[in-house]
């Protein structure tokens, strides 16, 4: 597969923004367990996550860790967009931290209270994504996909070639993980609705707003940006090269 071929740049993209949504999905679920892990008895919730009050220090635990590995996953994110050399090792690292501690994080809600949504879904969405960058390194699909550029080109149009690039996957990653901050209580709901009938994944709507529509807007600028350049500046280039090739001649 080469590296400039239509399957191998949809599958860099598709592979980038995966990694943003599971990042942003730690990092939700990360904020979202604070809520037990700092008030279990909280009469509106007591019914449900009481029972973690007797292992209060280790929610408290998850909260701290899981946002951190949220963190690690942003950053990741960063590094492919940017086309490091380590970007998919750190991927792999942040990957496998949000399995592992994700898994002890189902296994001590099931032991205590029974139930473990919503750190079911983190951990389903992290474990495709980590299946997804495995099944990358297959060689003949890691020779056309693998997320490090190569060595620095030579002429503007292949640095300009690099930077649109790298805007495609953070345009496409943004407008996930901006799309996914609007809809948290639609798709985390029905896992934080208790006894009252209260949809608690909607407690913090202005703030997840905010950050939703400011993705989505980083994201449109992201794409404008790429068009204007790809079409508009590439047309003026094609336009000089077109008047000066005359000259050339004389």
């Amino acid at each position: 597969m080469s590296r400039n071929s239509l399957l191998a740049k949809i599958l860099r993209i598709a592979a980038i923004a995966l990694m943003g949504v599971t990042a942003a999905f730690t990092l939700l679920g990360g904020a979202g367990t604070s809520c037990a892990a700092f008030s279990p008895n909280n009469p509106q919730w007591a019914d449900s996550m009481g029972p973690l009050a007797q292992a209060q220090w280790l929610y408290i635990l998850f909260v701290f860790v899981t946002l951190a590995i949220g963190v690690m996953g942003v950053w990741a994110v960063a590094l492919l967009i940017r086309g490091t050399t380590d970007a998919y090792r750190s991927s792999l690292i942040a990957l496998v931290s949000g399995v592992v501690v994700g898994v002890i994080h189902i296994i001590a809600s099931r032991s205590l209270r029974g139930k473990s949504m919503p750190v079911d879904m983190v951990v389903y969405v992290t474990v495709l994504t980590l299946l997804v960058f495995l099944l990358l390194r297959i060689p003949q699909i890691w020779q056309g996909v693998n997320f490090a550029r190569p060595g620095k080109s030579s002429g503007a149009a292949a640095g300009r070639g690099a930077a649109f690039s790298a805007k495609i996957p953070a345009a496409v990653t943004l407008l996930l993980g901006g799309l996914s901050a609007l809809s948290v209580q639609v798709w985390a709901g029905p896992s934080h609705i208790f006894a009252n009938g209260i949809n608690y994944a909607d407690a913090w709507r202005s703030q997840f707003s905010l950050a939703g529509w400011g993705m989505i807007a980083a994201s449109a600028a992201l794409a404008a940006y790429w068009l204007q350049q790809k079409y508009f500046v590439g047309w003026q280039i094609r336009t000089k090269k077109l008047h000066q090739a005359p000259q050339d001649l004389i």
